[in-house]
């Protein structure tokens, strides 16, 4: 008997109930937070997911036990490698099962190893309140007629498709948006918008800073005129300077880079987790000014990603200065630790410091902000990918390289002086030998486009090749002798 033969179509019929009361929810105001919705999250997916009910099992764990928010922040972190890799993947989902997770998305792992991600239509109902945030509360999407370009790459990994979505239900809840989804394909972009553009009071792109200054440029100099466009963007994936945002709306006719260009903070493992608005922008743009201020803050004069996020969409906390989120999804996560470093602000306490150094912020949402540099667990973000060091090593172990360099290497995303990003890898050469700074490139290279999926569709072809720099052993600026090797830096 075949296996369609064996198991007969079921249609759940609870399905269909779930879909509208989220809908529902979706079209009406947003519900007020209930102040244990935190605890009932825990309690309900210690009762339905059958991988957390075994980790807190092997952690000696009841989950009667956890009663107050003090007992919820003593819960061990779950991660990929101690959760989300362990147990089999239907056991991470409610019910032990894929029953109602009707979408899938994939993320690159640093061996090549996908890590898998299912949805369903709810979560992004969840979801598309961070896009509302954006589209609706800073580009007025509600009340003018807005093209919606998703240049984010489409496919398996989580920016276009869940983009193309979220976009799609703030239409279906009344917003005169259009969606077109060119995908990262920059000569369709370039061919469908200005026949579709003229035809709309605004437009929005939607993608990866990078990819998005490159689809502007080339625009511009093939003669696109975007300030007639009325241009928008939603960011996600890197942290950028102020200056590029300065330059980008420069080129693209952005008039008001403050409300009308916002980065996303999100995640393959949940979607949105937060985003910047007129607040959060402004707030960043005077401490970009203030780096010591921003230390003050910040605890770095680096500029972090500043954006405010919804404790009742994802519970926030740090943990040894890098953030930790809990919130339900297809697969429900309970203190994640995402191994982002950054931290968190509290609304009121942040106004207060901007006011006693002079910044006033335009009216806002009130709530909290989380601030993030980056990953924090060796990756650098390159287009949107991460870009990992078991990547490079295997390019610098291969034949006529391996025994030129010492193994050590420094990966950065760096700009140049037009504000283009690089993927530059500094490496240690061996004592005495002659390294080939040209061959080691196109060597991790090929290595990145075969072990990483997503540098190979998300990083344009001519920006796939690095720019290597040798060094030699023992450089006191990037391979000092006598200190833990770090193989990134941040940007």
């Amino acid at each position: 008997m075949t296996r369609a033969g064996r198991y007969a179509p079921i249609m759940d019929l609870g399905r269909q109930t779930r879909v509208r009361q989220a809908f529902d929810t979706f079209f009406a105001a947003p519900p007020p937070l209930s102040g244990n919705h935190v605890l009932e999250l825990f309690r309900r997916t210690a009762e339905t997911v059958p991988a957390y009910r075994k980790f807190l099992r092997e952690h000696g764990i009841s989950p009667e036990s956890v009663e107050t928010m003090a007992d919820f922040g003593a819960l061990p972190l779950v991660d990929k490698a101690g959760y989300h890799r362990k147990y089999p993947l239907p056991e991470l989902c409610r019910g032990g099962t894929f029953d109602g997770l009707d979408m899938i998305a994939v993320s690159s792992g640093s061996s090549g190893h996908p890590t898998i991600w299912p949805r369903s239509l709810e979560d992004e109902l969840h979801v598309a309140r961070r896009f509302e945030t954006v589209l609706v509360d800073a580009f007025e999407a509600d009340r003018r007629r807005t093209l919606a370009v998703v240049c984010f790459p489409l496919g398996t990994w989580v920016g276009g498709l869940f983009t193309t979505a979220c976009v799609r239900h703030l239409a279906a809840k009344g917003c005169p948006i259009t969606v077109v989804a060119p995908g990262n394909n920059k000569a369709e972009i370039l061919r469908v918008l200005p026949e579709l553009a003229p035809h709309f009071d605004q437009v929005v792109l939607l993608g990866y800073p990078p990819f998005v200054k490159d689809v502007v440029d080339t625009g511009s100099a093939a003669g696109v005129g975007w300030p007639a466009y009325a241009i928008k963007l939603v960011l996600a994936g890197e942290v950028f300077s102020e200056q590029w945002r300065e330059l980008v709306a420069h080129r693209a006719g952005v008039t008001d880079p403050v409300r009308h260009i916002a980065s996303l903070y999100g995640t393959a493992d949940a979607g949105v987790l937060g985003t910047e608005t007129p607040v959060s922008v402004t707030i960043r743009r005077f401490f970009a000014g203030r780096p010591e201020l921003a230390r003050e803050v910040f605890g770095d004069a680096r500029l972090p990603t500043l954006v405010q996020y919804d404790p009742a969409s994802r519970f926030f906390e740090v943990h040894e200065g890098t953030l930790v989120f809990t919130g339900d999804g297809g697969i429900p996560l309970i203190r994640y630790h995402i191994a982002d470093d950054g931290g968190l602000l509290a609304h009121d306490e942040l106004l207060a410091f901007c006011a006693r150094h002079g910044c006033t912020p335009p009216p806002g949402p009130d709530l909290p902000f989380a601030y993030v540099f980056g990953r924090s667990l060796f990756t650098v973000s390159f287009f949107g990918a991460n870009v990992y060091p078991e990547n490079v090593t295997v390019g610098l172990e291969q034949p006529g390289i391996s025994d030129t360099v010492t193994g050590k290497f420094v990966i950065e995303s760096v700009e140049d002086a037009d504000r283009d990003r690089r993927l530059r890898i500094t490496v240690e050469t061996a004592p005495g030998a002659a390294a080939d700074a040209g061959r080691i490139a196109v060597a991790v290279r090929e290595q990145l486009l075969r072990l990483n999926s997503e540098f190979a569709h998300y990083v344009p072809p001519e920006r796939q090749l690095p720019d290597v720099v040798l060094r030699p052993a023992g450089d006191p600026e990037y391979f000092p002798a006598g200190v833990k090797h770090r193989y990134t830096r941040p940007s």
